[in-house]
């Protein structure tokens, strides 16, 4: 069984940081405790490993990340061997090893060092760690022949030495050879071989990493503007029209800094969308006059303005000789990274092949993980109202570039388009709709009409009600132009909720419309219903969100072990409180003898393995309960706000259950990744939903 994954190359500029990456995260998706380990490292911060401590939230000591430095490393070696070097490395790396559940080991960079035949020694390290190796071939800028021969040599090389190799990984490629060269390459090597292409968002600086390199003044801009990639340069000296037909989508625009025309001219083009610029950098430590910069903070707010004291030429050649890097300060580009590697390596397969040891518990963050890769494994359409919200279109982004799903966005499109612009938000192929001018509207003021004619609604009113984006949103999930709908970030619960009440509505085996939330804690995920919808149900309804909320659970990989909680356990109390639990679970013993539940039964006593066996010994759920239902709304809210805020745990929620198409609400408070995780959650309802539909 592998306990380790070696990450290594042939030569420098293989972009193998992408690699690393995915491999990281699918690890953790199947491990709770992931060690890195980087058998030599050069002086200054290590940029790859901040970025995974970050988003991993990796609670290692950094010092026993490293082995040694490359100096440290080329001393040794020449003073006393190279098997004195490998054996320092081998006890040093087992440090580590003995602490974690795997090790990803970040092979030598192959850049400034000394050692003469770096492959083999990568080669021999992973063999002494008992690592498998991930070799990866970058292939910028060769032929398909070349990279082809590069990629079986790679093969080879390593195998030669004794290496396990589980896949090999050729990155960078050019687009248009991609397929040809996967497909050549998928019978010519007895391993898989994930062929990537080449993306230039990976490879672009941000305009804060330009503004570091070149020690640039920021004059304009804020942080979203400076975490804009610069995708390509355009320097300004020509009269404004040609400039103007010069611009391209994503580019920095270069000039000196007293032509203020084209400063306005590149910042007015960017707000009309026609194309959104990443920033302009100013040359010859010229700035605009206090008026042209109060008009160009308001023609494009946000958009990075740059000063520099260099000439153009020069400042030019800094900037070509620029690349970009993943680090813990480019969420966008690690997002980026991981949707070019889920797109086209079968992690599926990578992480049969890797056989980690699968971790017994269900932590937030490997949940997060099911929950994207369960909704990229089958893709749906989900609509989001509220296309002009800044949080929303930064989840957008996220969505986009992992694969997660195909989006609609509702609203004015011009100010969806400059809303994103202004965040440097690239929304790709997504589906922008504004519902008051939309030719789906006279249809959809139809279909209202007929849903609502028993509460006298004409077509003349429904034609108003279908222009709010919620109503118009959920008529689109009705008439399956999209799968699913996520709104309330700056919408009322009552606002999203009430369109699918009155057109969805509910399924034909639910009694009512519920909710659950999912309580993310440190090693485990519990299912809290109902918590958002229902205020006092009664013991039929309380039976029927136990049966739902059981079936949600089982959906999204959390294992149904119901409590129906109560201030009561088992037969010690009495009351019409305790009677309507005792009830409810009864009715759902009789309706689904297959579910394990308990009831009526304290928190405490569902929760915790040392209570319950005193409360309620014997009993399969009491102590490890993962799907409780409160008794009434009050109850409910109240304790998954105590968890959420008291436990530090993660809400993912509310998740509607009950209707014959997916809707859920946000918090008016979801953060990014909260619109990112509901989406997703929605995406696999409508996959479930597909598939009810499709057997039926």
């Amino acid at each position: 069984m592998t306990r380790s994954v070696y990450v290594t190359g042939i030569d420098r500029g293989d972009g193998r940081q992408v690699v690393e990456l995915g491999v990281m995260e699918l690890l953790t998706r199947q491990v709770d405790r992931v060690g890195v380990f980087r058998p030599l490292v050069h002086e200054g911060p290590d940029r790859l490993f901040e970025l995974l401590r970050a988003r991993y939230r990796l609670a290692q000591d950094p010092t026993t990340v490293y082995g040694m430095d490359y100096q440290e490393a080329s001393v040794l070696q020449a003073e006393q061997g190279v098997d004195e070097l490998v054996s320092t490395l081998v006890d040093r790396f087992h440090l580590v090893a003995r602490d974690y559940d795997v090790v990803l080991v970040l092979g030598t960079d192959y850049a400034d060092t000394q050692f003469p035949d770096e492959l083999s020694l990568n080669a021999r390290l992973a063999n002494e760690f008992g690592a498998s190796v991930i070799p990866v071939v970058g292939g910028r800028k060769q032929t398909a022949e070349s990279v082809l021969a590069e990629t079986r040599n790679a093969y080879r090389a390593y195998d030669g030495l004794g290496c396990d190799v589980l896949a090999m990984v050729t990155n960078r490629v050019a687009r248009a050879d991609r397929n040809e060269i996967a497909q050549r390459l998928e019978s010519r090597l007895p391993v898989p071989c994930y062929v990537l292409p080449d993306e230039p968002a990976l490879s672009a600086p941000t305009v804060s990493q330009i503004t570091h390199a070149l020690g640039a003044k920021v004059l304009l801009g804020d942080d979203s503007g400076l975490a804009r990639d610069a995708l390509d340069f355009v320097f300004g000296g020509a009269m404004l029209p040609n400039f103007l037909n010069a611009l391209t989508p994503g580019c920095m625009v270069v000039t000196p800094g007293d032509r203020a025309d084209l400063v306005v001219g590149a910042l007015a083009a960017h707000s009309a969308g026609t194309p959104p610029i990443a920033g302009v950098l100013l040359t010859l430590n010229e700035q605009p006059g206090d008026d042209v910069l109060t008009l160009a903070a308001r023609l494009a707010p946000g958009t990075p303005v740059l000063s520099v004291p260099g000439l153009s030429f020069p400042t030019a050649e800094q900037l070509f000789s620029m690349e970009g890097k993943l680090n813990a300060a480019t969420p966008r580009k690690a997002e980026t990274a991981l949707g070019l590697f889920e797109r086209y390596a079968d992690t599926g397969d990578l992480l049969k092949r890797v056989s980690a040891p699968s971790s017994d518990r269900l932590t937030p963050m490997m949940f997060e993980h099911k929950l994207l890769e369960q909704a990229r494994s089958d893709l749906r359409r989900v609509v989001l109202p509220e296309g002009t919200e800044a949080r929303v279109l930064h989840a957008a982004e996220v969505l986009l570039r992992r694969g997660v799903c195909d989006l609609t966005l509702l609203g004015p499109v011009d100010q969806i388009r400059k809303k994103a612009a202004d965040l440097g938000i690239d929304l790709g192929d997504s589906q922008l709709i504004d519902p008051a001018t939309s030719e789906l509207r006279d249809a959809f003021a139809e279909k209202y009409a007929q849903f609502r004619a028993h509460k006298g609604v004409t077509v003349e009113l429904a034609y108003d009600v279908v222009s709010d984006a919620n109503y118009f949103g959920t008529l689109m999930v009705q008439e399956g132009l999209a799968d699913g709908m996520v709104s309330g970030s700056v919408h009322s619960t009552a606002a999203t909720i009430r369109p699918a009440f009155e057109i969805i509505k509910t399924k034909a085996d639910a009694d009512i419309v519920s909710s659950v939330f999912f309580m993310c804690l440190a090693d485990k995920v519990l299912v809290y219903g109902d918590c958002a919808v229902n205020p006092d149900p009664n013991a039929e309804q309380l039976a029927d969100i136990a049966i739902q909320s059981a079936a949600t659970a089982e959906q999204f990989g959390v294992e149904p072990r119901i409590a129906m909680l109560s201030y009561s356990t088992g037969t010690s109390g009495t009351g019409a409180d305790v009677d309507k639990v005792r009830e409810a679970t009864e009715l759902v013993r009789q309706r689904r003898p297959d579910l394990k539940i308990e009831g009526p039964i304290q928190y405490d006593a569902a929760v915790e393995p040392s209570v319950a066996a005193t409360k309620l010994p014997g009993s399969e759920v009491a102590g490890q309960a993962s799907v409780l239902i409160f008794p009434d709304l009050n109850t409910g809210n109240n304790t998954y706000k105590a968890v959420q805020r008291s436990a530090g745990a993660i809400a993912v929620g509310p998740v509607l259950q009950g209707l014959r198409k997916p809707v859920n609400d946000l918090s008016r408070g979801a953060l990014v990744q909260d619109i990112v995780n509901t989406v997703a959650i929605t995406a696999i309802q409508a996959q479930s939903s597909s598939e009810k539909a499709t057997a039926q």
